[in-house]
This record gives structure tokens, C-alpha cells and sequence, in this order.
């Protein structure tokens, strides 16, 4: 089950609570630093120019050899982006990492908007494991308020999600369809159930739920605009919510930036916590650089002060006037 993949993730076992780690189980990569919506929740919403480059497939393929090689298992073709913006770029980089590497799992999250039939069937054909969708909003009202774009993207995602269902048992494909939104309060909640019952949990083998990540710091007057209270850090799932230090974001998963950035964080939108150059090192290199060795050992410590993790939501109270931060466990309020 997919759960079962997040939680060996978001925990962080015992070997790997060291300053220097082995090679993470799983890496997340930027195929597509674009994204079609503008959400109000979103850590892309901080960058003052939106990149247009999408990650160069050499690049690619460069290092997700160094990482199979390191032991990674578990290849993520999304960071912040939407990688159906590129959807050729995404069927290059599946087939790279099944045919090429025999990779174990490929997996990728989308928005639907842009998961057209016949680039999610070029996307099955080639092997990816899992696909997810991200639906978050429960009425076109809503959608064009949160998410910032037309309703004709609401309409269009969800029946991409139905078209999915029925182009993998049309061609007996193996790919996981699942679906995880964010967790409401009262009648926005109820809202929500009325839609997955209907348009999305018939289409898909599973889905979850998750808190409102606090975006790393991303605590802003949007977000209280929308009324939503972020919950501490990457906790993980609703129902195995993890403790905030130390974020296991730094130790057990990699993010890598369509720039070949690694970052320690994984809503790392301004390349402030940068912890090497792909283009420059190795995978293993910057995944032990000096720099996230140190920044490692002040979680461990439980004490990010001095470190670019200090004004994080998660370790910092909230200044007056701004969104406050849910204890762990609890939902936002809606």
C-alpha cells in the first residue's frame, strides 16, 4: 500500500539518525519546476520569477545513475512542480529509469489538470509504478479560490482521473492510482467527502489524507487570507503524523531542484537551504556535504537556532497577527 511506502519514509529509523547517512531510500526530482495553478498554500508562491527551464535529461540521467548506484530504491519524478507541464521530458525520464536502471519503483503526484489520456497512457506503457493525484479543493468556488485558476481545470482534472482509471484496465497496466487531499474542519470537510465519494475514490486503489505543511516557513498573509493553520514542518500523513525535529525531510528522502540542486528541505522553492551542485558533485557528495552534515547534527540536537531550518514554523511561535501553528495531531481549522 502506498501509506506503508510514505511511513517508511517519514520515519526515520535508527541506522539513519546519524549526521552522515547512507544513501536515502528515496529521492524526489524536479522534472518540472512549472507549475499551471497558483495555489495560495504553495511554496512556488515565494518566488518572485517562476522558472521556465525544465531539468536537462543528461543531467537526469547522470544522476539518478549515481543514485542507483548509492542504493536508491525509490525515484520520485516531482519536487514543486507540475511534471506534466513536460510530459515528454516525464515518459524520457520512466523509461530512463526502468528500462535503463531497473529502478523498483518510480512513482509521481499530480494536480490532473494537465494528466491528458494519452500522456498518462505513454507514462503506464513505460513502467511508472504509482501516480497521485493532489485534490484539494471541493467545488469549483473553492478551486478558483485556493487554487487561484479557472474552474476549467477543476472540471478537466477530475475527468483525467476517471480516464486514468480506464486506460490502466484497458491496457492491464500495473500502475498504483491513488489520491491524498488535505484535511478540512466542519462543513468543508463534509464537502470534501462528497466529492472523493463520488469523483475520486471510485477512480482510484487508495487515498489519504494530509495536514497543511507549513511550506517551509511559508506561514504568510495568504495563507491566512484562505483561513488555513498549517500544521508543524513535513509531519507526514494524517494518521502517522511525525514529530517535527528531527524533520525527517533531511534524512531519509533527497530533493533535487530541475536546476540540479539538493536541498535538505522538501518545500525549498528560493534554494535556501541548497545542500550541494549536481552539476558540480556527485549525488553522494552533496547528500554528505559539510553543509548538511552540520545542518543534520542540529536536528539530531533538536535545536535548529543559527541554522537556515530556525524560522521554520515548526520551531519558532507564530508573531502576533500571523497563522498559528496547530499542535501536532490536530487538523486546521477550516
Amino acid at each position: 500500500m502506498i501509506t506503508e511506502r510514505i511511513d517508511a519514509i517519514t520515519r526515520i529509523a535508527p541506522e539513519r539518525q546519524i549526521a552522515a547517512p547512507p544513501a536515502p531510500r528515496s529521492v524526489k526530482i524536479e522534472v518540472s519546476p512549472r507549475c499551471n495553478y497558483r495555489c495560495g498554500f504553495c511554496a512556488l508562491r515565494v518566488r518572485e520569477v517562476q522558472p521556465k527551464h525544465d531539468m536537462d535529461i543528461e543531467l537526469f540521467r547522470r544522476i539518478t545513475r549515481e543514485m542507483r548506484e548509492a542504493g536508491v530504491e525509490e525515484i520520485g519524478l516531482f519536487y514543486l512542480g507540475e511534471s506534466f507541464m513536460a510530459p515528454q521530458l516525464l515518459v524520457q525520464c520512466i523509461r530512463h529509469l526502468k528500462r535503463e536502471l531497473a529502478m523498483p519503483y518510480v512513482f509521481l503526484t499530480s494536480n490532473a489538470s494537465m494528466a491528458v489520456p494519452q500522456a498518462v497512457e505513454a507514462c503506464m506503457a513505460e513502467g511508472l509504478d504509482s501516480l497521485k493525484w493532489s485534490v484539494n479543493a471541493a467545488d469549483e468556488e473553492q478551486f478558483e479560490r485556493v487554487m487561484g485558476v479557472s474552474a476549467r481545470m477543476y472540471r478537466r482534472a477530475l475527468e483525467n482521473i476517471r480516464s486514468a482509471w480506464d486506460i490502466r484496465k484497458a491496457g492491464g497496466y500495473k500502475t498504483g492510482l491513488y489520491a491524498s487531499s488535505i484535511q478540512y474542519d466542519g462543513a468543508q470537510q463534509a464537502a470534501m467527502e462528497a466529492l472523493l465519494s463520488s469523483a475520486v475514490r471510485p477512480y482510484v486503489d487508495a487515498h489519504y489524507w494530509l495536514p497543511l505543511y507549513s511550506m517551509g516557513a511559508f506561514a504568510t498573509q495568504r495563507e491566512e487570507t484562505l483561513g488555513y493553520r498549517p500544521t508543524a514542518g513535513n509531519q507526514g500523513r494524517i494518521g502517522a503524523l511525525r514529530e517535527p525535529l528531527p524533520c525527517w525531510s533531511a534524512f531519509t528522502e533527497g530533493h533535487v531542484t530541475a536546476e540540479g540542486k539538493l536541498s535538505a528541505c522538501c518545500f525549498d522553492a528560493t534554494a535556501n537551504w541548497t545542500m550541494g551542485d549536481l552539476n558540480r558533485n556527485s549525488f553522494m557528495e552533496c547528500w554528505n556535504s559539510k553543509s548538511f552534515v552540520a545542518l543534520r547534527a542540529a536536528h539530531l540536537r533538536r535545536d535548529v537556532t543559527g541554522t537556515v531550518c530556525q524560522n521554520c514554523v515548526a520551531y519558532s511561535p507564530a508573531p502576533a497577527g500571523s497563522v498559528t501553528v496547530s499542535p501536532p495531531g490536530k487538523r486546521m481549522a477550516g
